[in-house]
C-alpha cells in the first residue's frame, strides 16, 4: 500500500461515490459476495473496489476471516464516514428532486406519542400555511430509537427525551413540555368505581408496559419500586399505542399513558381513568437536534412553530 503517508485529506480526495457504497454496504452485510450483488457487480470487481479504498487510506479496513469480513479500528471509522457522507449525499437527492418537481424542501421529524397525540398536529397544520408544498414525514417512535436515528441522519429534528446521560454531550435539547401520566383500563373496569385506591391495589393487576429501555417503562418501574412493589408478573410489553388500546378494550389489563393520548378516548367513553394519584410524572420532553450543526430552513422554521404551539398549551394548563 504506496499510499502509507498520504495525509487523510489527500486520500478524501479520491474516494468515490462508488467506495463509499462499498463500504457502507460491508458495514452491513460483513460479506463481500452480498455486497457484489447489492451492487450488481461481480466479486472480483468488488475486490478491487475495496482494494483500491484501502491503498487510498493506506491501511487495511477489514480482517479476511472464512466467515465473514471483520472491520478493524480504522476500518469502523472509515464505515460510519461513509454512512454519514452518503446519508447526506441522499438526502441532497431527495430534497433537489422536491425542488425540481414544484416542492419547497423536504422535512423529516421523529416524535414521541404524547407530542404526536395533538400538538404535532397542530403544529404541521400551522407549518404548511407558511410552506405549503413542504414535503413532512412524521416518523413515531420511542426516544432511545428516535435518538439513533437522529444521529444516523435519519431524521432532521425529533421532539423527545434524553434515555442516558452521554447524550447530552452529542445532541442540543431545548425543553418544551412535561407529561402528565394517567393509569387506564377498559371503560367497565372493576377498578372503575373504587375510590381511594393506592399502588397497592394495583399490583396483582396485569399491565401492558411499554418495554425497555423507553423513558415510559423506566418511570413505571420506578414507581412500582418506590411504592415497595415487585414488578407484576403478568405484563405484555409494546411501544404501539395502538395495540395497548386494543388490549386494554378487550382486556381487564391496566396500562400507565401520557395523559395527552388517553384523555380523548377517556372523553368518548371507550377507556376509564383509574382514579389513582400517580407519584411520577414523565421526565419533560423537547427539541432536540445534533449539536454543533446549521439547521436547514425548513426545520428552523418547524421549531418556531413548535416552539409557539407548546407556549400556548403550556399557558393553558
Amino acid at each position: 500500500m504506496s499510499n502509507k503517508g498520504l495525509p487523510l485529506l489527500g486520500a478524501h480526495g479520491r474516494l468515490r461515490f462508488r467506495h463509499l457504497q462499498l463500504l457502507d454496504i460491508l458495514g452491513r452485510t460483513r460479506n463481500l459476495r452480498l455486497a457484489a450483488e447489492q451492487m450488481h457487480i461481480t466479486q472480483p470487481a468488488a475486490t478491487k473496489i475495496l482494494a483500491d479504498i484501502e491503498e487510498i487510506f493506506g491501511a487495511a479496513l477489514f480482517e479476511r476471516l472464512p466467515r465473514e469480513m471483520r472491520p478493524t479500528e480504522l476500518g469502523v471509522r472509515a464505515l460510519r464516514y461513509s454512512t454519514d457522507t452518503l446519508a447526506v449525499h441522499n438526502k441532497f437527492v431527495e430534497e433537489f428532486e422536491a425542488l425540481k418537481l414544484g416542492g419547497h424542501g423536504h422535512l423529516t421529524v421523529g416524535t414521541i406519542s404524547g407530542f404526536a397525540a395533538h400538538p404535532l398536529t397542530t403544529s404541521i397544520k400551522e407549518i404548511k400555511k407558511r410552506r405549503p408544498l413542504l414535503i413532512i414525514q412524521v416518523l413515531e417512535q420511542s426516544s432511545d430509537q428516535l435518538l439513533v436515528w437522529l444521529a444516523e441522519r435519519k431524521i432532521d429534528v425529533m421532539i423527545g427525551r434524553f434515555t442516558e446521560s452521554w447524550q447530552h454531550a452529542h445532541f442540543h435539547y431545548e425543553r418544551l413540555l412535561e407529561e402528565e401520566l394517567w393509569v387506564v383500563a377498559c371503560d367497565k373496569h372493576p377498578l372503575s368505581e373504587r375510590q381511594k385506591l393506592g399502588m397497592v391495589d394495583l399490583a396483582d393487576w396485569p399491565w401492558v408496559l411499554y418495554p425497555q429501555p423507553t423513558a415510559l417503562r423506566k418511570v413505571t418501574d420506578e414507581i412500582f419500586r418506590n411504592a415497595g412493589l415487585r414488578s407484576t408478573l403478568s405484563v405484555v410489553e409494546t411501544a404501539s399505542f395502538l395495540s395497548a388500546f386494543e388490549l386494554l378494550q378487550s382486556t381487564e389489563m391496566l396500562s400507565l399513558q401520557p395523559a395527552t393520548i388517553v384523555k380523548k378516548y377517556v372523553k368518548k367513553g371507550l377507556l376509564t381513568r383509574i382514579l389513582i394519584d400517580v407519584p411520577t410524572r414523565m421526565p419533560d420532553y423537547g427539541i432536540i437536534t445534533r449539536s454543533g450543526e446549521s439547521l436547514a430552513s425548513p426545520v428552523q422554521d418547524f421549531i418556531e412553530v413548535v416552539r409557539a404551539v407548546t407556549a400556548v398549551a403550556n399557558a393553558g394548563s
